[in-house]
């Protein structure tokens, strides 16, 4: 019996050649893109799942509020690791990374320059799975000079793996032994490092009694069962008996008080698996993702499927009349309704398995391509792993069914007398489910055609908008504190080329600099009423006019000054929260030691206009600059078009005066667009589904207005006989289609404000949503429309009127 279902469904297939083509082109092209967005999606959800332990690991992080002013950390103070270890008893292990910089290593007559590098406890490998293929794991980062590097980075300097006990020339004069060699850290984890430096080289780790800098990003393995909820109570109480007698030996306040005032130390804890997705504090360890485009694609997915389902749909029960009197006679000989309704859902489920097979195909020749798209490395071989087989031949029976359903109940509950009797109302007129589809499918691509555009709006808004600063023709020098006591002199030999109008010798930069926040505040009795927490940054005389920054009021820093060593320049957001008036000349003051209580008092000297240091999704927060030395980059304002030829006199000069360091630059304008890496593969990403998304729903019209066209044939002729023109023949046949298309325009305009409305609040500073932009998305769909049908349309207005009056 299936075998004569099979063979019907295929001859009827087969007989509907241009039907059956757009049907399986349109579900190929639906599915291959819902997998390749499950496994973008699968592989968003198995961040850091590569650790045996990841259900009961965490990382503490610390909310802060002093004053009028809070920060959320993705880091805490050092002690906090062992100090939870050592009292929680619900703590197995910790493990604490803290940013190290660079590193210059040796490779034959060669120096590279590695950023990949962090600081790491002893305790590392006893927290998370990273897996040693060469070395003692008793041994790994408990010894200063030591190192744990990567499967890639051993092959890169040893030509093999197995090299622990081996050594490194690090920075031209420290040979580093390799304690440890581990595989390559996973592509879905939240870090990526290929050195581990032990922790027992940074000095500021084994203070235990500094509680109040959070420098260090801290995870905890707590032991199986454990109530996370207690263990924040108990981390809680733990810091604030730490940090309590810090703030009465500092400030004369206690932890009551302190929290009277409005002031608090929360800690929490994050899931390791929840990190990638749902963090997004001051301190990650590196930029991370977020659940929000996870949902968007999934929908997205899901949408573009349901078109493809939609185009089934609609011309499968167009095309029903033409099946009507074969139903009828079926009927008449004895065929039972659930027969037909299973010869029905087997032509659907046959162009489902079909489309599947195609849609595999599509799917692995363009992951290579989706991958360089999402900024992925998602492997060709998950698509063909047993359980995404298993979920794709489900998924096809979910769409065989769900898009051969309507037509089977349909076409089997015709009555056979009315049927052979020619009173089915059959056609194109009337059919209203089939309207009431053409209108959802593109109403969802007119959202995402708005989509798209909000989404390159808000790009060009953040590329032109006024920034405080001039990010063009800046370029600046990374690792520039290997020149060491040559800094200055280097800063000074730029000067002298021609094509540099100025320079500046700081690591606090606008865009992926240096970072650092203190407690200022506006008397020398250190009172949280007074308090303001602002960006503490080390800058040169010259970074204000190298920057092209606005000075408001007052002066910059000079070497003519000597007392200029505790002055402060301020930005406006600072000088808001520190009081009216002019604050020139005026004093505020930065607690330097908490247990000397010492204080330094620093001398506002100027007042510099807002610029956004951060990226514009946040707002301006205040800002301190004062004058000190900081050689770990330079940049350099360019004058001279001729970029070629004054970076090869900069090379020259940087390798007259360095030991074979290597010369590593970026310009800041490419460097601040970065930031918005995320935004910009969304924006291609949503202007791919939206060509896919029409380009599905057009198939479908495509195959309605033929139908139509063939429907309406006696009619074009008659009109045409009466003295109808191509143009008005054309018109009445578009016209209906183009009242679908300004239905799902209405529809989607509310519904798309609302969804990219909802995206643009992730930006402090953002476009308003302009009327252009729904009349741009509008007028295109139509149009996209009108091509579509205009085909069939003109081609049927001007057929021989003669030949279609005689067509039966």
């Amino acid at each position: 019996m299936f075998k004569n279902y099979f063979k019907t469904a295929w001859r009827n297939l087969w007989k509907n050649k241009f039907f059956s083509f757009i049907n399986v082109c349109g579900l190929a092209i639906g599915i291959a893109t819902c997998l390749l967005i499950i496994l973008y999606v699968l592989e968003e959800l198995s961040y850091d799942k590569y650790n045996i332990n990841a259900g009961r690991i965490y990382r503490i992080n610390n909310d802060v509020k002093f004053g009028d002013h809070r920060v959320d950390l993705a880091q805490v103070p050092a002690p906090v690791g062992p100090a939870v270890v050592r009292e929680l008893p619900q703590a197995e292990q910790f493990t604490r990374f803290r940013w190290h910089g660079s590193l210059l290593v040796k490779k034959g007559n060669e120096n590279l320059r590695e950023t990949k590098v962090i600081y790491a406890d002893s305790t590392l490998l006893n927290v998370f799975s990273l897996k040693l293929i060469s070395g003692n794991p008793k041994t790994i980062l408990n010894a200063p000079q030591t190192l744990l590097i990567t499967e890639s980075m051993a092959k890169k300097y040893f030509n093999r793996t197995d090299v622990a006990g081996e050594t490194l020339l690090i920075d031209n004069y420290r040979n580093y032994k390799i304690s440890g060699v581990i595989k390559d850290v996973p592509k879905q984890s939240h870090f990526s490092y290929d050195f581990f430096v032990p922790m027992t080289e940074d000095t500021d780790s084994h203070n235990e009694q500094d509680w109040l800098s959070e420098n260090y990003n801290t995870y905890v393995l707590l032991e199986k069962g454990a109530d996370v909820n207690r263990f924040v109570q108990q981390l809680d109480a733990l810091t604030y008996r730490n940090v309590g007698p810090l703030l009465q030996s500092a400030m004369n306040l206690s932890v009551d008080d302190f929290k009277k005032q409005g002031g608090f130390i929360k800690n929490t804890l994050t899931p390791l698996t929840s990190i990638h997705l749902h963090s997004n504090k001051l301190g990650e360890l590196q930029a991370n993702s977020s659940y929000v485009y996870v949902y968007i694609f999934s929908a997205i997915a899901l949408f573009i499927l349901l078109i493809a389902c939609v185009n089934f749909m609609n011309l499968s029960t167009a095309k029903s009349s033409n099946r009507a009197r074969e139903v009828g006679v079926r009927k008449v000989l004895g065929s039972m309704r659930k027969n037909l309704m299973l010869q029905f859902l087997t032509e659907s489920l046959l162009v489902s398995f079909i489309s599947l097979v195609l849609a595999v195909i599509i799917a692995a020749l363009l992951l290579p391509w989706f991958n360089n798209l999402t900024n992925k490395h998602i492997d060709v071989a998950l698509l063909f792993q047993p359980l995404m087989l298993l979920s794709s031949v489900l998924l096809v029976l979910i769409v065989g069914l769900l898009a051969g359903s309507y037509p089977a109940f349909f076409l089997s509950a015709l009555k056979p007398i009315e049927v052979l009797k020619g009173k089915l109302a059959g056609g194109f007129k009337g059919a209203g489910l089939r309207n009431a589809l053409v209108v959802f499918q593109f109403a969802i691509s007119i959202i995402l055609i708005v989509g798209t555009i909000v989404i390159y709006s808000q790009l060009q808004y953040i590329r032109n908008k006024d920034i405080g600063y001039s990010r063009d023709k800046l370029l600046t020098i990374e690792n520039a504190g290997s020149l060491k006591t040559q800094a200055v002199a280097f800063k000074n030999e730029l000067k002298h080329i021609s094509g540099i109008s100025n320079v500046t010798m700081t690591s606090f930069l606008p865009v992926d600099g240096n970072r650092n926040s203190n407690v200022f505040f506006t008397s020398p009795v250190l009172d949280q009423k007074t308090s303001v927490i602002m960006q503490d940054w080390i800058v040169d005389e010259n970074y204000i006019p190298t920057l092209n920054i606005k000075l408001l009021n007052g002066r910059n820093f000079s070497r003519d000054f000597l007392t200029d060593s505790n002055t402060v320049i301020i930005n406006e957001a600072a000088a808001k929260l520190l009081g009216a008036g002019n604050l020139l000349n005026k004093n505020i003051y930065r607690l330097k030691n908490v247990q000397t209580k010492q204080v330094n008092e620093l001398h506002i000297i100027g007042v510099v206009k807002n610029f956004n240091f951060n990226s514009l999704r946040d707002v301006i927060t205040p800002l301190a600059l004062h004058p000190g030395k900081d050689a770990e980059s330079i940049t350099v304002r360019l004058s001279d078009d001729n970029i070629p030829l004054v970076l090869a006199q900069v090379k020259n000069k940087w390798q007259a005066m360095t030991q074979g360091e290597p010369f590593t630059f970026s310009f800041m304008d490419e460097a601040f667009n970065d930031q918005y890496f995320t935004e910009q593969q969304t924006g291609k990403i949503f202007t791919t589904f939206a060509i896919l998304a029409i380009f599905i729903a057009c198939l479908g019209l495509f195959g309605l207005a033929a139908y139509a066209a063939e429907q309406r044939t006696k009619e074009i002729g008659i009109r045409k006989v009466l003295g109808a023109t191509v143009g008005d023949i054309t018109g009445m046949l578009s016209k209906s289609f183009v009242k679908l298309v300004v239905i799902a325009s209405v529809i989607a305009f509310p519904a798309a404000w609302w969804v990219m409305n909802k995206w643009l609040q992730s930006f402090a500073y953002r476009i308003d949503i302009d009327w252009w932009i729904f009349l741009v998305a509008g007028v295109t769909a139509i149009l996209i429309a009108l091509i579509t049908v205009s085909s069939h349309a003109i081609k049927a207005a001007m057929a021989n009127p003669v030949k279609s009056l005689r067509t039966e």
